[in-house]
């Protein structure tokens, strides 16, 4: 990978994962030094979405019907929304200067068929973020993989790559992200990084735990972790095709939605909630297992809301004995955020002019720069080269996260 060495770009992130709950926004600045990236983190907020948008968002997902009028509304109001989260993020995280935002946006749909990724929408205009903070904003970042033949996911096999290098040589790692869908990224000591979805992260219990107790999620694994786990419905969840495939691959809450889990538990003897809550949870903890065994995987770095489900933790613990059980936030990336500084990390990519995908993870034809530029207040002025090859990235101490 060749990067552009010289001062340090200063950052915003913003991200908003599959769970919808709100946008999650970082700044740090980032510098080549030699063979390493050099990432240091200035701290990071989330931001929940108003609670109407946050329902029109779940309204418009499969298997719901959504119309044009629908998605244009929400691609503005979504930007609006990561516009003033961006401008917080330059006010009180960056002490109000950074050099350029870089966004994922909001995923509504992931084209998946016959295995192959056919297109990815992420809404969140731009255009609203550059007009709200005057800075250049690096978004669109998935497309070109996809293009390019990738899943265009998962994108963190980038950080994780670089991240996890050095750890590597005492034996595979696993970084495993659990959102609303799960992905894991498989760093050996030599050889090819794989990365690619598991599963169900959230998505199913979430569903579940809303049409029990009507909040977003199963607070605290407490639900699951009064039940117990129902052989029955977790044989029948463990037949779905998509376990079975190979990677690369993808998914999103186009499989993994309400009428999926209907049809689960249909025909099946009554299921209450505490015992559905333990088996989707079990659900998500046997999938992740069953590929950090397939790839003997010796530690596996945890990240994303799942990590704080108690009953998801114990379940994960339970199906890796062998395994040493982590978090992001031992080796410098709070859980809650990390998807937020990778965003970071791609934007800084391409603001550079370096490809940011990893080919061997998402299935492209090979190296791409990703995502579109749209221009600031003033004219786009992208750094000059001055080539180095960076194969690590460093996560610099922080003196605690704002």
């Amino acid at each position: 990978m060749t990067v552009f060495s010289g001062t340090g770009v200063r950052v915003i992130g913003l991200i908003s994962g599959t769970s919808i709950d709100g946008i999650d926004v970082a700044a740090a600045e980032l510098r080549a030094d030699g063979d390493t990236v050099v990432l240091s983190p200035l701290g990071r907020l989330e931001v929940p979405y108003p609670e109407t948008l946050r329902d029109a968002l779940l309204d418009a997902l499969p298997p719901n019907p959504c119309s044009a009028e629908q998605l244009t509304k929400l691609d503005t109001l979504v930007g609006q929304a990561f516009a003033e989260a961006a401008a917080r993020g330059v006010e009180e995280l960056a002490d109000g200067t950074a050099d350029v935002v870089a966004s994922l946006g909001q995923t509504v749909f992931h084209w998946v068929e016959d295995g192959a990724a056919r297109g990815t929408l992420q809404l969140g205009n731009p255009a609203w973020i550059a007009e709200r903070t005057g800075l250049p904003v690096v978004a669109d970042l998935r497309v070109r993989d996809v293009a390019a033949g990738g899943h265009g996911a998962p994108l963190a096999s980038t950080l994780d790559a670089l991240w996890l290098r050095e750890m590597a040589a005492s034996g595979p790692v696993a970084a495993l992200n659990i959102g609303g869908i799960a992905n894991i990224t498989v760093v050996p000591a030599d050889g090819a990084v794989l990365a690619y979805d598991t599963g169900p992260g959230n998505a199913l219990m979430d569903i579940a735990a809303h049409r029990v107790t009507g909040l977003r999620a199963d607070i605290d694994g407490a639900l699951a972790l009064r039940g117990h786990v129902r052989p029955d419905l977790l044989a029948k969840l463990l037949l779905d095709p998509y376990y079975a495939a190979a990677p690369p691959k993808s998914t999103g809450k186009e499989l993994f939605h309400g009428a999926y889990l209907d049809a689960a538990v249909d025909g099946l003897p009554p299921v209450d909630a505490e015992d559905l809550l333990a088996t989707l949870t079990e659900l998500t903890a046997v999938t992740i297992a069953a590929e950090c065994r397939r790839h003997a995987i010796v530690t596996v770095i945890v990240s994303g809301g799942g990590a704080d489900n108690p009953a998801l933790m114990a379940a994960l613990a339970r199906n890796l004995p062998g395994a040493a059980l982590k978090t992001s936030d031992d080796h410098g990336l709070p859980r809650a955020g990390k998807e937020a500084y990778l965003t970071i990390l791609l934007g800084w990519l391409t603001w550079s002019g370096v490809p940011g995908n990893l080919p061997s993870a998402t299935g492209a034809r090979g190296d791409r720069l990703l995502g579109s530029i749209t221009p600031g207040a003033g004219p786009l002025r992208l750094p000059a080269p001055h080539s180095s090859t960076v194969t690590r990235l460093r996560v610099a101490a922080t003196t605690g996260e704002r």
